[in-house]
C-alpha cells in the first residue's frame, strides 16, 4: 500500500501520463512508432533517449524544410513527418507517454533577432526521468547554431537563455 505522500506523486504524476486532443499518445501508429522506437532499450533514460533523438532527427521542422501541413496533433506529426517546435514537443511526449515515462510540455520565450522585442514563443519538452526528476530536452531539430543534445543531467536545449 502506498504512504499518502506516495499516493499524491503517483496522482500527480498520471497527469503527465493522459492522453489529449494534441497528445493522442494512444493512436494506433503512435502506439507501434513507440513501440519500436523503444526496441532493444532497456531503461527508462535509454528509450527516452531513443524518443528524443528520433523525434529530433526524423521529424523536419516545418520551418527549416518549409513543409506543410502545419501540424499540431502528435499522430498528425508523425504521419506528416513535419511540424513546428511545438508540434515535434507533442509528438516526442506523445511516444514517452506511450512508453509510460512522464512528459509535460515547457515553452522558451525567444527574441527573433536575438536583442529583445519582438519575441516568439518555442516549444519543447521536460520528461521526468528516475534517476534525474524532471529533465527538460528539446526535439526541435539541429542546424546550424542549433546543437540539443540528450545528457542528462545536464540540460543542452536548442537556444540558450539571453533574456530574463
Amino acid at each position: 500500500m502506498l504512504s499518502p505522500v506516495n499516493r499524491v506523486i503517483v496522482m500527480e504524476m498520471e497527469e503527465y501520463l493522459k492522453v489529449s486532443e494534441f497528445i493522442d499518445w494512444q493512436h494506433p501508429k503512435i502506439m507501434e512508432c513507440a513501440k519500436q522506437i523503444a526496441s532493444g532499450h532497456e531503461t527508462p533514460t535509454a528509450i527516452a533517449k531513443a524518443c528524443f533523438e528520433w523525434v529530433r532527427d526524423e521529424i523536419r521542422h516545418s520551418y527549416d524544410y518549409q513543409m506543410s501541413p502545419v501540424t499540431c496533433r502528435a499522430s498528425d506529426v508523425l504521419q506528416h513527418k513535419t511540424g513546428y517546435c511545438y508540434a515535434k514537443s507533442h509528438l516526442l511526449a506523445a511516444l514517452l507517454r506511450a512508453n509510460d515515462i512522464p512528459a509535460g510540455l515547457c515553452y522558451q520565450r525567444l527574441s527573433i533577432d536575438d536583442r529583445g522585442a519582438p519575441y516568439c514563443l518555442h516549444g519543447f519538452n521536460a520528461i521526468h526521468l528516475p534517476e534525474v526528476g524532471w529533465y527538460r530536452v528539446d526535439a526541435r531539430g539541429n542546424k546550424e547554431g542549433v546543437n540539443a543534445q540528450f545528457t542528462p543531467p545536464q540540460e543542452q536545449l536548442a537556444f540558450k537563455i539571453q533574456f530574463p
